[in-house]
């Protein structure tokens, strides 16, 4: 770093954003894809307001992080990427009770960061502090997992109407989505 750069307070050359859709993209074409990936980036979305104060919702969380599976590898957080716990379909487990999930199938910048800390992945034991401090009305009685299979069709024309299903039949408000 030169001098300038460090009088003015400057990261250091290397600390600099990872270029993961570029990283994405390659990987994909590794995988043999024809096509290149393309992120989903919508011009109109199909989102809305809150109709009411978030002290007054009912919220769930959905996650990406997926079902501890013994045999299925490691998955502990220091593992390496592990295609043989991914999940393929939606799956729910209720907020009373404490879960074992992992996110070692899932494509993360492992150099840059790690899995030790669950709360910065599955926050559900923070969201029952929250309800209980009367931050949101209260916490919905499952939270629900997305699967992350690679395909925007299977999420768009499966996954996201199972996962709005489940969130209507548990008379959600509003929903946390903790993508990995």
């Amino acid at each position: 770093m030169n001098e300038e750069a460090e009088r003015f307070g400057f990261a250091a050359e290397y600390d600099a954003p990872v270029p993961y859709m570029q990283r994405t993209r390659d990987y994909y074409r590794a995988l043999g894809y024809p096509t290149p990936y393309r992120w989903a980036h919508y011009a109109q979305v199909p989102f809305a307001p809150l109709a009411k104060p978030l002290a007054g919702c009912r919220v769930a969380l959905i996650t990406t992080a997926a079902p501890y599976q013994p045999g299925k590898g490691d998955q502990g957080p220091g593992a390496a990427y592990n295609a043989a716990a991914k999940f393929y379909e939606v799956y729910s487990g209720e907020t009373a009770i404490d879960h074992d999930l992992r996110i070692s199938h899932l494509g993360i910048d492992r150099g840059h960061t790690t899995a030790e800390d669950s709360n910065t992945w599955f926050p559900l034991p923070a969201l029952r502090r929250i309800a209980a401090a009367r931050r949101i009305g209260e916490l919905a009685p499952r939270f629900h997992g997305a699967p992350t299979n690679r395909s925007h069709r299977a999420t768009i024309e499966r996954d996201c109407p199972e996962l709005a299903g489940r969130c209507r039949a548990d008379r959600v408000d509003a929903a946390i989505l903790v993508a990995n």
